[in-house]
């Protein structure tokens, strides 16, 4: 079953990796009205000139919920190793013919895996809105450039169809193409979600009451700064970004609560058993050795009967 997971995580990122970097599938190109003030917003450069640039939200996106999930897994999994009794117990046990896996690294690898399943969904769900509804950015007439005299919109306001309309560069325009929904915003949105749903189920402590909900809240702020960031600089309109946080925040609250049920699982030191019941091997099952050790007790029983009648 491990492998079988492995092979649709890497069928998930291939098909994001595809819509992230190849032109395999065809923007929608939509029309627009000549002088549509929507459209015309001043455009504040490419995305690397950005307040928020995407190298830096995706490695955040990516690297915040890594750092905090392991680290509160390692920490839960100290607390509990100081204080349990442990000169009973095995460190490491091989059973049959595979060997035991510490549950702290399976703790681990199972909320990260199904979190990096999440992300590269939440990436693919953006991208697929994107692609076929092409929408048009705030700043989507800058770039475009059209030529109004040859387009018949000097005296009369116009629906522009053509995909030659725009005389912009053409990597601009194409990237002006797609605003709905807003991927920063909803992969923000499943990352800060995500992390605020773990901390949540996770600390159960009465000193963390206050805490809780102030990592989770502060999560979540920031995820609504980068959603406000994408339309203060015309990136996005309100509507993009809203789709695109509901989008990731469902996608989180999906992946929590029917996938890894909400963090709830058995304890770390409590699957592994005591070394008292690891010295009581079974006896190997053959049943000719069997058949013969009980003719062998009826026989010794019926002799031991005669002998003493």
């Amino acid at each position: 079953m491990l492998y079988f997971q492995l092979v649709i995580l890497a069928g998930i990122i291939m098909l994001a990796y595809y819509f992230e970097y190849t032109d395999t599938f065809n923007i929608h190109i939509q029309g627009f009205f000549c002088h549509d003030s929507s459209y015309m917003k001043p455009y504040m450069g490419p995305e690397e000139s950005s307040a928020i640039p995407p190298p830096i939200l995706y490695a955040v996106v990516s690297g915040v919920p890594v750092l905090v999930i392991t680290s509160m897994e390692s920490f839960l999994f100290l607390l509990q190793y100081v204080s349990e009794d442990l000169d009973n117990r095995e460190k490491v046990i091989v059973m049959g013919d595979c060997c035991y896996l510490n549950p702290l690294v399976r703790r681990i690898g199972c909320f990260l895996g199904v979190f990096a399943f999440g992300l590269f969904s939440t990436d693919i769900f953006a991208n697929a809105g994107q692609v076929v509804t092409g929408s048009l950015s705030p700043y989507f007439l800058t770039v475009c450039k059209p030529n109004y005299t040859s387009l018949g919109c000097a005296q009369y306001i116009l629906f522009i169809s053509q995909e030659d309309a725009c005389t912009g560069d053409e990597e601009e325009v194409m990237g002006a193409r797609k605003s709905f929904p807003s991927k920063e915003a909803a992969l923000s949105a499943y990352a800060a979600v995500y992390i605020a749903i773990y901390i949540t189920c996770t600390m159960k402590s009465n000193a963390m009451r206050l805490a809780k909900p102030l990592c989770s809240l502060g999560l979540i702020c920031l995820a609504f700064l980068v959603c406000v960031n994408r339309v203060v600089e015309y990136r996005n309109h309100w509507c993009d970004v809203i789709a695109g946080f509901i989008i990731g925040g469902a996608i989180a609250v999906f992946m929590v609560v029917c996938i890894v049920k909400n963090f709830k699982g058995k304890a770390f030191l409590t699957e592994i058993p005591p070394e008292d019941n690891m010295d009581v091997v079974p006896m190997v099952h053959h049943p000719g050795l069997e058949d013969s050790l009980e003719k062998f007790i009826s026989t010794q029983s019926s002799i031991t009967f005669s002998d003493a009648t």
